[in-house]
């Protein structure tokens, strides 16, 4: 004779499995959700990021002024670098080719070259800009600078090499308008001698992301 059927463990079973289920689907809608907020951050973060190079020969000229009104004149894909009265004056015609506003809050010169292998400098290691310089997305900007302390730690080695015509290295530290993904570009500043006259030209060498992964 077959035993009766206990209804009440059978409803318990189907019970805990429904709940089973329940949990597991919403265990799923939990992981695609996170996933898809995951990539919208992301996506969001890419149309805010900037990035600069250097800008193109056909760019338009530019017409930079120092707080103590010398003037200069930057061509595209060109650099200033000026030695006058004791006083050196830097400047990079820019091209943001990133999607959001650049903002430049700091550089940082190494006198001569610095290779692959050479570390970036850190941070608190770059000097602030006097005002922040804002390049629009697509768009050409500047990045200027001086050294006109010749205490400064940087400022014979510099010298030397700006009368000696030898290369030397930038880099620059900038972010998004938010204040986030901070990058620093590497630059090589190539003289280049026609005449009299001598050109500097700004190279991209490297990048580095400093708020999110960096593939090196």
């Amino acid at each position: 004779m077959l035993a009766s059927t206990n209804w009440a463990t059978v409803a318990s079973f189907a019970t805990a499995v429904g709940t089973l289920v329940l949990a597991l689907a919403t265990f799923a809608s939990i992981r695609s959700a996170n996933r898809s907020a995951r990539v919208a951050e992301e996506a969001f973060r890419v149309g805010l990021r900037p990035v600069l190079v250097t800008s193109r020969l056909d760019d338009p000229v530019q017409k930079i002024r120092w707080m103590d009104n010398h003037w200069a004149r930057l061509d595209g894909a060109q650099g200033i670098v000026q030695l006058i009265d004791d006083n050196i004056y830097l400047a990079i015609s820019l091209r943001n080719a990133g999607s959001g506003l650049a903002v430049a809050v700091g550089w940082a010169v190494v006198p001569h070259v610095a290779n692959a292998d050479t570390p970036h400098l850190q941070p608190d290691q770059f000097r602030r800009q006097t005002r922040d310089l804002y390049i629009a997305p697509n768009d050409v900007g500047f990045w200027q600078a001086a050294i006109r302390d010749s205490s400064e730690p940087d400022y014979e080695a510099l010298r030397k090499d700006i009368e000696a015509l030898e290369p030397f290295t930038v880099e620059l530290l900038y972010g998004d308008h938010e204040g986030g993904q901070r990058t620093i570009t590497r630059f090589g500043m190539i003289p280049y001698q026609t005449d009299e006259t001598v050109h500097w030209y700004p190279n991209v060498a490297l990048h580095w992301n400093l708020d999110r992964p960096d593939p090196r």
